[in-house]
């Protein structure tokens, strides 16, 4: 897992990072366990963000992902306008429109699972989310039966390989010296766990950003949970239930629940 021995496109990119820390995080848009992974993720974006960079990889549960019927333009045709493969190449396509774009498209795929708004394994579904959150929805199209999206997976595959990363969810730290192994955590652990390692790797006290306002919240992150954003302010759930029922007054945000799962987003 030494970094000298990673793509050195990744390594010439991490050389002009000012953040003491990298975390890789590696993901599958077909497992459960990713999608748990994702409230975490926000939370320690807006906590710990100015001490680390943080890099999205691929991966795939699928032992072998045929994406022959990718290369052609004529994809909702070629490949019958779904296929297991499709949420990992709309991620690639999504990232190639900025990094935030990219992790925006990931937390939409959660929404659309847990509230089962669409299948993800339908091209017409991936593109709604691309709409959704603002993307050029023609590039998206393009780029998801480009050869270019088949490289950046490549390159996701070959990243898990150099790391030694079997299983999705996993963690990989690294520090500012190139020459350090990084450390890996497979698996979900307390949020507690990572504030840990972060802090461990940095090698001083790190202190958690106040969070944004409300409003400042949603422009960053599509929707969240009731749970989440208690978590975000420290507060109890039925305290952050009650502001929110306020911003829905005002027609700020609005309500969507399936099952026992209440998420909140912004209303357009």
């Amino acid at each position: 897992m030494n970094r000298e021995t990673m793509l050195e496109s990744s390594i010439s990119s991490s050389a002009s990072l000012s953040k003491p820390i990298e975390i890789y995080v590696f993901v599958d848009p077909l497992c459960n366990e990713s999608w748990t992974l994702t409230p975490l993720l926000r939370k320690l974006q807006v906590e710990y963000e100015r001490y680390f960079t943080l890099k999205i990889v691929l991966r795939t549960s699928l032992p072998k992902m045929n994406l022959s019927c990718l290369r052609s333009k004529e994809t909702t045709n070629s490949c019958e306008n779904h296929h297991p493969a499709f949420p990992s190449i709309a991620m690639k396509a999504a990232e190639f429109q900025g990094k935030r774009a990219g992790f925006r498209f990931l937390s939409k795929l959660f929404e659309y699972t847990y509230l089962q708004a669409g299948n993800i394994l339908s091209f017409d579904t991936l593109v709604d989310i691309a709409e959704r959150i603002g993307l050029d929805v023609d590039e998206f199209i393009l780029d998801f039966s480009s050869n270019n999206v088949l490289r950046a997976l490549q390159v996701d595959l070959y990243l898990a390989n150099e790391m030694e990363v079997d299983n999705a969810p996993s963690f990989v730290f690294f520090n500012e010296n190139i020459e350090d192994e990084g450390l890996k955590v497979n698996g979900l652990h307390h949020y507690e766990i990572y504030e840990q390692i972060l802090e461990e790797m940095v090698g001083y006290a790190i202190e958690p950003d106040l969070p944004p306002t409300l409003e400042d919240l949603f422009k960053r992150f599509d929707s969240l949970t009731t749970k989440e954003i208690a978590d975000i302010y420290q507060l109890q759930e039925k305290c952050a239930e009650r502001e929110l029922k306020k911003q829905l007054l005002l027609q700020k945000v609005e309500r969507v629940t399936c099952q026992d799962l209440t998420l909140w987003r912004k209303r357009n």
